[in-house]
């Protein structure tokens, strides 16, 4: 069935009281089984999921006055993705001399798209004649298994790489499995944005219910969203039900602007479809503000 939810980040607006509100929330979920919250670890946020924008004003508005805690509701982080188009030949090298045992590792990486972005990534090596032992193979994998967590674009999760070891070196006595990861990584991160790294964005199917005198209107937004316009199907009592495909990003707030556009008569539920490469203006706009959040960070 689709999801006919809002969501919303949340915060607890007094620092310490994040026990007290988890609490809170507890109880208002045991009494309204509409109500729900995620933990989106991937994004490092609380999401709060109710029946549109109203129904969550009414939870914080009933955890401030009958538990006395204050959340803040703010626009949800989107789970992009990043990915590459294009392809590249990079060397990473990690070489650290401190007394003693120093670290070497050595390795040249080809990056190119693998076609496949239900996976981060997938390994090949092609290596002649002992460049690199085969004991640290797994290894140059493990340093693009972690590298994949958190992209070099914008640090969204990478999907859909391939990475292949074609050479390298090693020291009989310096070389770690250690210094072979952090090669790899740094190969990585040079050899990703050499590829035409974009940004992916969960498109979700929608579909609206409305009068038949409210869909000039709501196709309109959707259009001005992003939306795509997949068909119309005509239904009972004078309406019809709109069908689109858009981006979630989009659908942040859209209760709230349907209810207005339709004077409250208009109802939507959207599932999740696919991942799609961003318009180039759309994800300058989002890589601005994860520019702007890491500033405000520091």
């Amino acid at each position: 069935m689709p999801v006919p939810y809002t969501f919303m980040r949340y915060m607890a607006k007094t620092k310490g009281d994040e026990d007290k509100v988890a609490t809170a929330l507890k109880k208002l979920m045991d009494e309204d089984l509409t109500l729900s919250e995620v933990n989106d670890k991937a994004n490092r946020q609380m999401l709060l999921y109710g029946l549109g924008d109203q129904h969550l004003e009414i939870v914080r508005s009933k955890l401030a006055d009958r538990y006395k805690v204050e959340i803040e509701l703010v626009k949800p982080k989107v789970a992009f993705k990043e990915t590459i188009r294009g392809t590249s030949e990079v060397r990473g090298k990690y070489k650290k001399q401190s007394g003693g045992h120093g670290q070497y590792g050595d390795v040249l990486m080809k990056w190119e798209p693998s076609g496949d972005l239900e996976t981060p990534y997938v390994f090949e090596e092609k290596i002649f004649g002992g460049a690199v032992p085969k004991n640290y193979f797994p290894a140059v994998e493990k340093g693009i298994a972690e590298s994949c967590l958190k992209g070099p674009l914008a640090g969204y999760p990478v999907v859909g790489i391939k990475g292949t070891l074609l050479d390298g070196s090693y020291h009989p006595v310096d070389s770690s499995e250690m210094a072979f990861k952090m090669a790899s990584i740094t190969a990585f991160k040079n050899g990703i944005m050499e590829c035409k790294p974009v940004l992916l964005e969960p498109i979700v199917n929608l579909k609206v219910d409305v009068l038949d005198s409210n869909t000039g209107d709501v196709m309109g937004d959707l259009n001005k969203r992003r939306g795509r316009i997949l068909g119309m199907n005509p239904l009972p009592g004078g309406r019809q039900e709109l069908e689109a495909d858009i981006p979630l990003a989009s659908l942040v707030g859209y209760s709230t602007d349907l209810r207005s556009m339709t004077g409250g008569s208009g109802e939507f539920s959207y599932e999740f479809s696919r991942y799609e490469q961003m318009p180039a203006d759309a994800q300058e706009k989002v890589l601005k503000e994860a520019e702007e959040e890491k500033e405000n960070e520091k």
